[in-house]
């Protein structure tokens, strides 16, 4: 089902409507479509197996997966999304985008409270809003708001400084949780709150009754939710482990009912004939999750594009899609995923040539000496996906010694331990796993924006400058109009594939994977990130 909206010029599909003004309001209210024609039931714990480790509960001022599953439980949004990214109403019963695309204004509906009895109020939207603003790394997602009117308890009016083409996308359950307030408006830092780990209160179909960082979080059914007789499941359990081993056994034994994320091609082998499991890659488009080869661009040697050219030329990623990673990834050649619609075909790519790389090193000035070294390397990868991190960061080791550049393969014990790394610059390549999350205002421009060069993870931490890539980025973050963007999108993707200060390597296949006993399991654009009061056990 989609909302009403205007006939769309040829150029838009269904996908790209998400981008465009037309598509943003609504009036009418329309359930979610259930997946499954039976009656659902209520009752029952999901177990869900994560090898994600959140730091806290609070998506309003932490990015990333570990963090938004169990967010997007304990915390409403305003709006959620459907599979064919059609905004759907949440927390907000109906929405309108302005024609000139600065303000948006939701009315919320008036049966909404949170896990205390609070009411939720436009006083909590609009807190919320600006402390995302404030407080989320993704600065691009809320940089054009300056400040939420709150005509009435019930109605938010969110005013930009200029247009924001995915203002309506950022209302969304990882993106936008709401706070109450009177909780996290005493003052206190809200990225080190004490209400992030306890007691943490939302509006959302679960309430948060137990948090143990690294081992399990438990989420008991709040029974006075405002969407009613939801959610079915009265308990969702998430086991925490580093081991996908463990959690493939889990499934096998029956102990654990969902692994989403999942990547490993044996373990997707495993269980795509498995007639006790299901196995999905739908559920997300919204994350558009790529896998890539990051440059630090402010160390020698390179600082060179042409020896990040070099190091491009002497990687097959036909090779490690189809041999690392069995076939289920397909090769990523910019920072847009493919389904994008603002992804283009014109970029400048790198096929392998090992004689031509040796080539461009030499014409960058860094001859092989006596033994054939040119020179050394570290390149770190992100841990806990072996098959996307440290598997490739091994390859790409040995076809570099190929072409005379030795590379340490550097373990980090954690994740905090690798973001220390690439946040504070620490490194010369890394692996990486990065989202588009939807629209590039959120996910991409971060990357790649000068003003994003900051000591935190999941910045600009290539350390990368072009002051025409920042002007197109910006103009294009101001535009409603899809075919406009289209084309500052397509410039800038020439130039940032040309410029290269990220490899671009696959498209991460993302699966979920369920017991058969499992009912309704979201494949929204959110997928598991999304909130689970639809699922049910049979």
């Amino acid at each position: 089902m989609q909302l009403p909206h205007p006939p769309l010029p040829p150029l838009l599909t269904r996908r790209t409507t998400l981008l465009s003004a037309t598509l943003l309001a609504a009036s009418t209210l329309l359930p979610l479509p259930a997946s499954a024609a039976e009656e659902p039931k209520r009752g029952g714990t999901l177990v869900i197996g994560s090898t994600q480790t959140p730091r806290h509960l609070n998506g309003a001022v932490q990015s990333g997966i570990a963090t938004a599953m169990p967010s997007t439980q304990i915390f409403a949004s305003p709006l959620r999304f459907d599979d064919k990214w059609n905004p759907q109403p949440y927390l907000a019963e109906s929405w309108k985008l302005a024609d000139d695309g600065k303000s948006l204004t939701l009315k919320l509906r008036k049966d909404a409270v949170f896990h205390d009895g609070k009411p939720v109020t436009s006083a909590d939207v609009a807190f919320s809003i600006m402390a995302i603003k404030a407080n989320h790394p993704f600065t691009t997602m809320m940089g054009p708001v300056e400040k939420v009117d709150t005509p009435d308890p019930y109605t938010a009016v969110i005013r930009m400084s200029v247009p924001h083409p995915a203002i309506v996308l950022a209302m969304s359950p990882a993106l936008c949780p709401i706070l109450p307030k009177h909780i996290y408006g005493d003052g206190q830092d809200l990225k080190n709150h004490p209400r992030n780990t306890t007691d943490v209160v939302g509006s959302g179909p679960f309430r948060a009754t137990e948090f143990k960082p690294a081992q399990r979080i438990v989420l008991e059914r709040f029974d006075k939710f405002f969407l009613p007789n939801r959610p079915y499941l009265d308990k969702v359990i998430v086991n925490v482990t580093p081991d996908m081993a463990s959690l493939v056994l889990g499934l096998e034994r029956g102990d654990i009912q969902m692994v989403p994320f999942a990547t490993l091609p044996t373990d997707l082998k495993r269980f795509a004939n498995d007639p006790r499991v299901s196995l999905t890659p739908k559920g997300y488009d919204g994350i558009g999750a790529l896998n890539w080869l990051a440059f630090n661009t402010a160390k020698k040697p390179l600082s060179d594009v042409q020896v990040r050219k070099a190091i491009a030329t002497a990687i097959d990623k036909n090779f490690i899609a189809k041999a690392l990673m069995g076939g289920f990834a397909t090769v990523s050649d910019g920072p847009l995923v493919a389904s994008s619609p603002f992804a283009v075909p014109d970029l400048v790519r790198y096929p392998l040539d090992l004689k031509k790389a040796g080539e461009m090193l030499d014409a960058a000035g860094y001859k092989a000496g006596a033994g054939g070294e040119r020179f050394k390397l570290t390149i770190d990868y992100l841990p806990g996906a072996d098959d996307q991190q440290k598997n490739v960061a091994e390859y790409i080791r040995g076809q570099l010694k190929k072409v005379g550049i030795t590379v340490e393969v550097r373990a980090s014990a954690d994740f905090p331990a690798w973001a220390k790394r690439l946040a504070s610059h620490d490194f010369d390549l890394s692996m990486d796993t990065v989202f588009n999350w939807g629209d590039p205002i959120i996910g991409v421009h971060r990357t790649y924006l000068s003003t994003n060069i900051k000591p935190i993870v999941w910045t600009n931490t290539q350390s990368y400058a072009n002051p025409k890539v920042d002007e197109l980025l910006n103009t294009a973050g101001g535009l409603i109009d899809p075919t406009q963007r289209k084309a500052y999108y397509a410039t800038f993707q020439k130039i940032v594939t040309d410029e290269l200060p990220i490899e671009f390597i696959n498209q991460v296949p993302y699966h979920t994977i369920t017991s058969k006993k499992v009912a309704n399991v979201p494949v929204t654009i959110w997928g598991p990130l999304s909130p689970l009061d639809e699922v049910y056990l049979k």
